[in-house]
């Protein structure tokens, strides 16, 4: 799983034109989905990235959560961050999950995500228009 997580002062998701989920500050985090990951993989990345300092407190340093602060995250399904390139001009996505497994992966995760915050997901399979308005910018890249 390769996960990318922006810090967000607003974030919006459109498919055909219409808004499907939208937040104001919190996290815009986007995920891929690898053959190999399970439902423990899920579970410690959701774990990690609930509980992730990525947020000042009253002094400027980076010690408070997304949970802390009491902030949603808009959850992108994100296949592309499987890509394999190291050789060649076009990239490789055989390490992505297959689009069934994928899906039900990423309900899983929206699920473990929702039991501790306010999630909106993006839509899984869909050509969607991200709009996002980076914090900092603050960008953390999580492999698991």
């Amino acid at each position: 799983m390769k996960i990318l997580i922006n810090r967000i002062n607003k974030g919006s998701v459109k498919v055909k034109g219409k808004v499907k989920a939208s937040i104001e500050k919190g996290l815009a985090v986007f995920i891929g989905i690898e053959s190999t990951d399970t439902e423990s993989t899920l579970i410690t990345a959701s774990k990690k990235i609930i509980n992730m300092r990525l947020f000042e407190n009253n002094s400027g340093k980076l010690s408070e959560s997304v949970k802390e602060k009491g902030y949603p995250i808009l959850c992108i399904p994100n296949f592309t961050l499987c890509a394999l390139t190291k050789k060649g001009r076009r990239p490789s996505f055989e390490n992505a999950m297959k689009p069934d497994a994928a899906k039900k992966m990423f309900a899983k995760f929206i699920v473990l995500l929702q039991n501790n915050i306010s999630v909106q997901p993006g839509v899984f399979g869909a050509d969607m228009a991200i709009d996002l308005e980076l914090d900092g910018p603050t960008n953390i890249i999580l492999k698991f």
